[in-house]
């Protein structure tokens, strides 16, 4: 299990991503929206959302499949606004190394978190 820990922390590593240090890529984001505030704000808004809704139902699931997928969604909403460390804790427990699921429910912790500050930091710059 300590070979495989070692593979997810090498998944989740934050040297890659803005070096700005903040939960979300705001350039990116603006990449992907062509510069339309609103529509950046109606992203960040539709992620806050589903961010809930799939922890929730990442918390609640019973077999690797409905944590996977939860997972995948969080993974693919994260990449979508720049929310790297998201996207790669989300990674980490949709496919964890060899099947290893207890160190995936291990990981689901970080995730709750990373999904949390990213969604601070959006209510902290959405007016």
């Amino acid at each position: 299990m300590a070979v495989g820990m070692a593979v997810a922390m090498k998944m989740v590593d934050d040297t890659e991503g803005p070096a700005s240090g903040r939960p979300i890529d705001l350039v990116h984001l603006s990449r992907h929206s062509l510069g339309n505030r609103e529509l950046e704000q109606e992203i960040l808004r539709l992620f806050v959302r589903q961010s809930a809704l799939y922890l929730e139902r990442l918390k609640v699931a019973t077999t690797a499949r409905a944590r996977a997928e939860a997972a995948h969604t969080i993974k693919g909403s994260a990449k979508g606004i720049g929310a790297w460390r998201v996207a790669r804790l989300a990674e980490a427990v949709e496919n964890p190394p060899a099947a290893d699921y207890a160190m995936a429910i291990e990981l689901m912790g970080d995730l709750e978190a990373a999904v949390a500050e990213a969604n601070a930091y959006i209510d902290a710059i959405i007016d």
